[in-house]
């Protein structure tokens, strides 16, 4: 069996700020933050379903960029894809999420970010970094 892909946006804004947020469910990540995104549906590729993601979750459109590593694991056989993306148009509303909070750089990591999501951090920072 082929692992569940999950896709999530790093969307940077002007000045290397990046978008997080505050997961609301399920209780054992309720209240831990991450990159938006979800799973990617049936017969869907992944960038499309991390437009539909974006806009769902954060009520946005984006322009999906480069992609930041390669398969990062996740737990009971998924699989988290990144990409880099910047707002093609509206504000980002929490719709699904607890908060969001645009993070410059020095306050990467004043959330408690995910597991999952905290190695991604890191490599963000060191893309953003030489940019």
């Amino acid at each position: 069996m082929s692992a569940v892909v999950v896709v999530a946006a790093v969307i940077v804004a002007p000045g290397g700020r990046v978008l997080a947020a505050q997961r609301a469910e399920p209780p054992a990540l309720a209240g831990g933050w991450e990159f938006p995104g979800g799973k990617v549906d049936p017969g869907e590729g992944e960038v499309e379903a991390l437009v539909r993601e974006c806009r769902e979750e954060l009520g946005v459109e984006v322009a999906v960029g480069e992609r930041v590593g390669g398969d990062w694991p996740l737990s009971d056989g998924y699989v988290l894809r990144v990409w880099l993306a910047t707002l093609a148009s509206g504000t980002p509303e929490p719709r699904e999420h607890l908060a969001l909070r645009w993070l410059g750089p020095g306050e990467y990591y004043d959330v408690e970010w995910l597991g999952a999501d905290l190695p991604i951090m890191k490599s963000v920072e060191n893309l953003l970094s030489h940019d």
